[in-house]
């Protein structure tokens, strides 16, 4: 956008479209926001600006443009705070000599979009908290065609195929800001249909199967992970223990988690009189890093192979069947800073569970506790279709 069009809308004290903020003092007002732009319940279709350096006269604020304040505006996105994850693009501009950095946040299409579980709107110039029944049209809203493949209608689901306890007790608590829910008298179908487990007309997504599914693989058959221990270091050798691991997304997480554990060996190391060191095969945290991402980024679409995890007497192996996807290539694959989603719903519902912390960090983590555990670093084999990550033993 020209400097032109940026000064003409910053003066423009009566656009709904544009927000002034003197600074970065208050990052959660910021995120407020972006959510309310990306849910855009006027229906303006229009991308919304936020100007970080100006007052709210549009006068400059002499705010100090460094590198820093632009990585942290940009990281207000993947922190896991909105979701799902807002489309924004961060920019430092010079207006009338005056340095600014310009936010513009992209209507989303599957809204409604939050912030710690609060969905923002604007009304007129101010933000405010929506109304159950301004969450409903911001659902109704939703243009199923350009969805991606999690929030795409399971035809043949019904909702009695999803368990609704599992999505009362354990889901909806973590997902809904305590407050709201105090307030809520919203049907079932209407709350999973806000969360999007259930389409506007009522029918589960793929998001609802993998999240709540009663019985995921009738609905999608490669929605399980595929445990092999094995006695050698090659695919011959004797199988020592197979496991099929399926469910709902939080018992699958949680069975593979006792099954990493049960089969990692601690060995123990006496350097004095009083103190002991213990160290595993491998580092939990770094297996369940990559585990938790090819779960996470793999394709459900177009095919049955499960992921895969080959625990060889030297390596684990996890495979991950879906290539690179968006911004992620196979030369910056696991790089700091780049990522992109498949499946950002899934995302969503991993971090509401406490499965994901921080977005875009489980190669970087995984990397830092295998070096800290005395492993190699890991391994990446990035083909079209597929992922293989290598995670070798510690000598």
């Amino acid at each position: 956008m020209e400097e032109q069009e940026l000064e003409s809308m910053l003066r423009d004290l009566e656009s709904d479209l544009v927000e002034r903020k003197a600074s970065l003092s208050d990052p959660d007002r910021i995120r407020q926001v972006i959510c309310a732009y990306a849910n855009d319940l006027p229906n303006h279709r229009k991308p919304g600006f936020i100007f970080i350096g100006a007052n709210d006269d549009g006068s400059c604020s002499g705010l100090e443009i460094s590198d820093e304040l632009l990585l942290k505006i940009s990281n207000l996105k993947d922190d896991g705070k909105i979701q799902p994850f807002p489309s924004i693009s961060v920019d430092k501009k010079s207006i009338n000599g005056c340095g600014m950095v310009v936010v513009r946040v992209e209507p989303s299409i599957s809204p409604p979009v939050r912030l710690n579980g609060v969905t923002w709107i604007r009304v007129g110039p101010r933000r405010a908290r929506a109304t159950p029944e301004e969450e409903k049209r911001l659902a109704e809203r939703r243009r199923s065609r350009d969805l991606p493949f999690d929030l795409q209608p399971v035809p043949s689901a019904t909702i009695k195929d999803l368990d609704l306890e599992l999505f009362e007790n354990e889901y909806l608590p973590h997902a809904i800001d305590p407050s709201i829910l105090d307030q809520n008298t919203r049907s079932m179908e209407d709350k999973l249909k806000a969360l999007r487990f259930l389409t506007p007309d009522g029918q589960p997504t793929v998001l609802g199967i993998l999240v709540l599914g009663k019985d995921t693989l009738r609905f999608i058959p490669g929605g399980y992970v595929q445990f092999i221990r094995l006695e050698g270091a090659d695919l011959t050798d004797p199988i020592r223990h197979e496991k099929k691991i399926t469910g709902p997304i939080s018992d699958l997480l949680r069975r593979i988690d006792e099954i990493l554990d049960a089969n990692n060996s601690v060995s123990v190391s006496i350097v004095s009189e009083s103190v002991e060191i213990r160290r595993s095969e491998y580092p939990l945290p770094a297996l369940q890093q990559l585990i938790r991402n090819a779960i996470l980024h793999r394709t459900y679409e177009g095919t049955n192979a499960p992921v895969r995890i080959y625990w060889f007497s030297d390596r684990i192996e996890i495979h991950n069947p879906g290539g690179p996807f968006g911004l992620v290539t196979k030369d910056n694959f696991g790089n700091p800073g780049v990522t992109d989603y498949r499946n950002p719903h899934l995302a969503e519902a991993m971090h509401v569970l406490g499965y994901v912390q921080r977005f875009g960090m489980g190669i970087q983590i995984a990397r830092k506790q295998l070096l800290d555990n005395g492993n190699p670093p890991p391994e990446f084999t990035i083909e079209e279709n597929y992922i293989l990550a290598t995670v070798r033993r510690r000598a």
